[in-house]
C-alpha cells in the first residue's frame, strides 16, 4: 500500500476546510432565506401582514427617519405624540394600498431641514414655516401656527431596487400658542381661531412642497400628499385629528382641498357637552364603569378616549387606575374587567383597556374589530 506523504495530508486537510467552509456557506444562506425578511437591492423587508405595510430594513436594522426625534419632542401634549403618526399612516393607506407599496420612514427631509422649517421666519432663515416676530407681547403677536411635520414614503420595486413612488407629509398645526413675555417669567396662551389655523396652513402648504421637491431623489412628479393636523390643547385629555388634505401631482401645485372628518372626544362626556356626537358611546362606557367600580374597591378613575370617522365610533381606548395590594387582585380584577367590557363597552370596534396602579401599567387588554374575546397581558 502506498504511503501518503506530507503534502498529501496537506491537500487532504486543505479538501476537507474548503469542503466544509462551503457546507456552512450553503447552510448560513439558506437560514438568511428563511428569515422573516425578503433582500432587495441590498436592504431587506419584513414579510407582509394583511393589511400592513412591508417595512424596510437596513444592514439587519430598521431603517429610521432622517428627522428622527423632531415630533416627540415638538409637540407640547403626549396623546399627540402617538395619534399624529399613526393616524397620518392610516390615511396614507387610503392612497398607497399597502398591498402595492411599501413604507418606509422618511428620508428625505434631513433633521436640520425640518428644524428650519419649523422655525419662525427671518433674515437668515427664509425657509421658516411661522410668521416673523412682530414684536407684540400681546394678542396681536403673531402665533406659532405650525408645532412639527413629518415625512413617510412610499416605495416600490424596481427589479432590484426600491424606488420612491410616493409621500405623505403631515403637518401638525397650533389650536394655541404657549409663550412668555420675558425670559423664565410667565407663561401665556394665544388661542388661534380656526379660521386662522385653515388658512394660514393652506398658505405655506405650497412652500413645503417646494421645499420636498427641492431634495436629491425627489422627483419634479413624484405624488405628495400633504394633510394637515389640529393640535389638542396642552391639558386634553384626548388628541388632536387631522381635518385636510390635500395632493401634489407634479411641481408645487395642489389639487383642491378636501375635508376629513376625524374628531377624538373622552368619555365620560362633560354635563355641559350637549352635542349628539359619542351619546351611545357615552351611555356605555358609563354602565361599565359603574359596573367594575362596584366590583372592585379603591377605583380612582376610569376613563376613555373614543375616536370618531364620519360620525362613527372607530375605536376607543380605556384607562383604568386602581390600587392593589395582591398579585391575585390584579389577575382577579383583570378578567373581570374583560367580562364588563364584552358585556357594556360597543361591539365590532377596536377597544385598548389599560389597568393602572399609580403611574404602573398592571395589565393591557385588547380586542381587535370582528374579535369576540379580549386578550388579556398582565405586566410582572
Amino acid at each position: 500500500m502506498k504511503r501518503i506523504g506530507f503534502r498529501g495530508y496537506i491537500a487532504i486537510v486543505v479538501g476537507i476546510l474548503i469542503i466544509a467552509v462551503g457546507i456552512l456557506y450553503f447552510f448560513n444562506v439558506n437560514r438568511v432565506t428563511l428569515t422573516t425578511s425578503k433582500k432587495t437591492s441590498g436592504v431587506q423587508l419584513t414579510q407582509s401582514t394583511p393589511g400592513q405595510y412591508q417595512t424596510v430594513i437596513k444592514n439587519g436594522r430598521y431603517l429610521v427617519s432622517a428627522a428622527r426625534g423632531i415630533t416627540s419632542t415638538s409637540e407640547t401634549n403626549s396623546l399627540d405624540v402617538k395619534n399624529f403618526e399613526s393616524s397620518l399612516l392610516d390615511l396614507a393607506k387610503t392612497h398607497f394600498k399597502t398591498s402595492s407599496y411599501i413604507f418606509q420612514e422618511g428620508q428625505y427631509l434631513s433633521s436640520s431641514t425640518v428644524t428650519s422649517l419649523l422655525e419662525r421666519k427671518n433674515s437668515s432663515n427664509s425657509d421658516g414655516l411661522n410668521p416673523e416676530d412682530n414684536g407684540k407681547t400681546d394678542s396681536s403677536r403673531n402665533p406659532i401656527y405650525v408645532q412639527t411635520l413629518t415625512e413617510q414614503d412610499f416605495m416600490t420595486k424596481d427589479g432590484d431596487d426600491l424606488k420612491l413612488a410616493g409621500m405623505v407629509i403631515g403637518v401638525a398645526m397650533n389650536t394655541q400658542d404657549e409663550y412668555q413675555k420675558e425670559q423664565y417669567g410667565a407663561t401665556y396662551t394665544q388661542n388661534i381661531s380656526d379660521a386662522d389655523r385653515i388658512a394660514y396652513g393652506k398658505k405655506i402648504a405650497p412652500e413645503i412642497i417646494k421645499k420636498v421637491r427641492e431634495q436629491k431623489g425627489v422627483d419634479s412628479d413624484t405624488p405628495i400628499v400633504i394633510a394637515m393636523y389640529a393640535n389638542s390643547k396642552t391639558d386634553s385629555l384626548a388628541p388632536g385629528n387631522f381635518y385636510a388634505e390635500s395632493t401634489s401631482s407634479s411641481g408645487t401645485d395642489l389639487k383642491e382641498w378636501t375635508s376629513i372628518n376625524q374628531k377624538s372626544i373622552v368619555l365620560p362626556k362633560e354635563s355641559t357637552d350637549t352635542s349628539s356626537l359619542g351619546s351611545e358611546a357615552n351611555t356605555s362606557f358609563a354602565n361599565f364603569k359603574n359596573d367594575v367600580s362596584n366590583f372592585f374597591p379603591n377605583i380612582a378613575g376610569a376613563t376613555a378616549v373614543a375616536n370618531f370617522k364620519s360620525g362613527t365610533l372607530s375605536s376607543m381606548k380605556v384607562t383604568v387606575t386602581t390600587q392593589f395590594y395582591s398579585q391575585t387582585e390584579i389577575e382577579s380584577f383583570a378578567t373581570y374587567v374583560s367580562q364588563s367590557a364584552l358585556k357594556y363597552l360597543p361591539t365590532n370596534v377596536p377597544i385598548r383597556i389599560i389597568i393602572k396602579a399609580a403611574n404602573e401599567m398592571q395589565a393591557i387588554l385588547i380586542r381587535n374589530s370582528g374579535d369576540k374575546t379580549f386578550t388579556t397581558t398582565i405586566l410582572d
